[in-house]
């Protein structure tokens, strides 16, 4: 089967397609054949060689998929209603830029019937992502306010649908009018940051309160920003580091009562991802059977053009989802 790994530390040139032989099916495994695999800001830093790949996991770039099984082990629940020929999407370990991968079957989710068999390969990452920093860490309510960070890609676009969906307002920002009319049209208050400045937008948006949580996937430069913002208890979730360190006032997370927290999806033991989908499963699916919630897929590339696609990706000119097709 062919795989697509990075041959060395660099930009999109140094992806390479090669063949390799199938992994073996673990007893608690799904095999799939790929229908198409979403790309996200964790395979540009692995490429880039700033992402430590966790023990034992396989070096093929790809984290999420979409496909039909082919494969069962032996050990997974037959009322699961995993079996051959089911079309399902998966948050994979590693692997996702290939014809087929093997997933844990805790981490296998079958396929919303309002999408597409290859969009539902943008899913399962972030819909992972929104679900377990917005509601399960920064335990988000309806009636709260939120901002988002990146409102017009992956994470970004899927976050907005799903606090609409969950009654939330949502304040994102964004870097164009363009892209500040589509955020709009998703649903959230659009906050230009190239051309003002966010905190102090957030500041009039709100009437000076400030915003119940945030997701973060710069860092250390919006740390200050991110700190103003908040309201009293509110609560700030870090999933993207441009860069590793940064200054806290101390004095302002003490008066507001301020929670800080940095997490990561990938690292996480399997029971937690187990235990993530279930709520994703449970919470989110339905939202997107409602037409609350869409897979907002900007492209798709050929697995062959796994160069270009990682090209157009790192440009930050997309909405939404970049998929890589077999």
């Amino acid at each position: 089967m062919r795989v697509v790994v990075n041959s060395r530390p660099g930009g999109p040139e140094v992806l390479d397609v090669q063949e390799r032989t199938p992994s073996e099916l673990p007893s608690d495994g799904v095999r799939i054949k790929v229908a198409a695999a979403g790309i996200n800001r964790a395979d540009v830093l692995q490429r880039e060689g700033n992402y430590k790949i966790p023990q034992g996991v396989s070096e093929v770039l790809g984290l999420e998929v979409s496909g039909t099984v082919v494969e069962v082990g032996p050990d997974v629940d037959p009322d699961s209603g995993i079996e051959h020929g089911a079309e399902v999407c998966a948050l994979v370990d590693s692997g996702g830029y290939s014809d087929e991968v093997v997933a844990p079957a805790a981490q296998v989710l079958p396929v919303p019937s309002a999408v597409t068999l290859e969009e539902a390969a943008g899913l399962p990452e972030v819909a992972a992502t929104v679900w377990s920093n917005i509601f399960m860490e920064a335990r988000a309510q309806e009636g709260e306010t939120v901002l988002i960070h990146g409102g017009s890609g992956g994470v970004g676009t899927a976050a907005i649908q799903i606090c609409k969906a969950a009654g939330l307002r949502v304040l994102t920002t964004v870097g164009s009018a363009e892209k500040a009319a589509y955020a709009q049209r998703l649903g959230a208050e659009p906050i230009r940051y190239d051309v003002e400045d966010f905190a102090a937008r957030v500041k009039e948006l709100t009437d000076a309160r400030g915003v119940d949580v945030i997701l973060d996937v710069v860092g250390p430069d919006y740390l200050e920003g991110n700190l103003k913002s908040l309201a009293v208890d509110g609560r700030l979730v870090i999933i993207g580091i441009r860069g590793r360190t940064g200054q806290i006032d101390l004095g302002r997370l003490v008066a507001k009562r301020l929670h800080v927290a940095g997490t990561a999806l990938r690292p996480r033991p399997a029971a937690q991802k187990a235990h993530i989908m279930q709520q994703v499963r449970d919470h989110v699916w339905p939202m997107i059977e409602r037409g609350q919630v869409h897979v907002v897929v900007d492209r798709m590339f050929m697995l062959s053009q796994v160069t270009e696609a990682h090209e157009y990706f790192d440009s930050g000119a997309h909405k939404g989802k970049v998929l890589l097709r077999p």
